[in-house]
């Protein structure tokens, strides 16, 4: 058990819903802390397991770039609209460029089940009490997806702002999608997720004229947290912004 996080290393699964089945697995992964008994005090572990999942995902980036795959890590807070982002670019690209999925959510398939329905390519991870992907279950996913040469790969994490920014998953790019429901402080109160982002979507936009939210105040957050990273406003729902968003994807 990760003392930080919450996350436990019992009841990972990697399911393919297309052949309707799936692997439990244990991962080895605790980011917090542990007690000595000898000394009785706490002794950090979280610069070492870290340099592991570092290792892994180096490994995932090299597979990835061997086939000539783009894997794009998708974070946000559980509801900012990560699968419904999804849904509407995987029929709005229309195979340009072809896309793949890693689906990562504590339990169900319905994620996976939603994006099969699109007729995407799909493998849902379980991370049973796990709050984030880690390096080896995105090496098991993307190993069962077994995605095509050229193609993009989103990794759908877990829907949580803390945990899923410390763990390189061997992506691309770390795109974070924040949402007009949210508020705008999101960025100041959990810095180290957008500090960490390569691109960050405002989704929800279709809402602003009925929610007491200032875009200004939002966007100028992110970019004291992160001046870098670039941000694309957005609905999914309406299809408002997505040309930006598509057309950051094929440049990348």
């Amino acid at each position: 058990m990760c003392a930080t996080c919450g996350c436990s290393g019992n009841g990972v699964r990697v399911v393919d819903p297309e052949h309707g089945h799936g692997h439990g697995h244990g991962h080895e992964h605790g980011h917090g802390h542990v007690v000595e008994p000898e000394r009785g005090h706490t002794i950090a572990l979280e610069q070492r397991v870290l340099a592991k999942n570092d290792e892994l995902a180096d490994r995932n980036r090299r597979w990835l770039a061997e086939r000539g795959v783009r894997a794009l890590n998708l974070m946000s807070s559980p509801g900012a609209g990560k699968t419904t982002l999804l849904e509407r670019s995987i029929v709005d690209l229309a195979g340009d460029p072809p896309v793949c999925v890693v689906e990562g959510d504590q339990e169900t398939l319905l994620d996976a089940d939603r994006i099969t329905a699109t007729g995407c390519r799909v493998v849902q991870i379980n991370t049973g009490s796990g709050c984030h992907l880690d390096a080896s279950m995105v090496d098991r996913g993307l190993r069962a997806l077994n995605p095509p040469e050229g193609s993009v790969v989103f990794i759908e994490n877990v829907g949580n702002l803390v945990c899923p920014a410390l763990f390189d998953l061997g992506e691309a790019a770390k795109v974070v999608i924040t949402s007009t429901t949210e508020g705008a402080d999101k960025p100041l109160k959990y810095p180290q997720m957008f500090a960490a982002a390569d691109l960050v979507l405002l989704n929800k936009i279709d809402l602003l004229p009925h929610l007491r939210f200032d875009v200004a105040e939002c966007l100028a957050a992110i970019h004291r947290v992160n001046p870098r990273t670039e941000v694309l406003q957005l609905s999914a729902t309406t299809g408002a912004g997505l040309p930006a968003w598509y057309a950051w994807l094929r440049g990348r």
